[in-house]
């Protein structure tokens, strides 16, 4: 398993749902990614992306202006 931190502060909508979809595409079964944004309206996109891809929203850190996701990429047939 992989921990990887993907920074996308400055980004705006829809920006980081995009690069989250992309990074997950990529994870393997298991991985945890943390991901750092600063969008507003990433508090609703990035859980509303987690939704849709049936991956584990473990934790939202939210530090005011930075706001940490940690992602857990699904198991297969889990």
């Amino acid at each position: 398993m992989t921990d990887r931190v993907l920074d996308l502060r400055g980004l705006k909508c829809p920006l980081p749902a995009l690069r989250t979809r992309k990074a997950l595409r990529a994870a393997l079964p298991g991985d945890l990614l943390a991901v750092d944004c600063t969008d507003p309206l990433s508090r609703l996109d990035i859980p509303n992306l987690i939704r849709e891809t049936g991956d584990v929203l473990e934790a939202v850190e939210d530090g005011g202006d930075v706001v940490t996701f940690r992602i857990r990429k699904a198991q297969l047939g889990g």
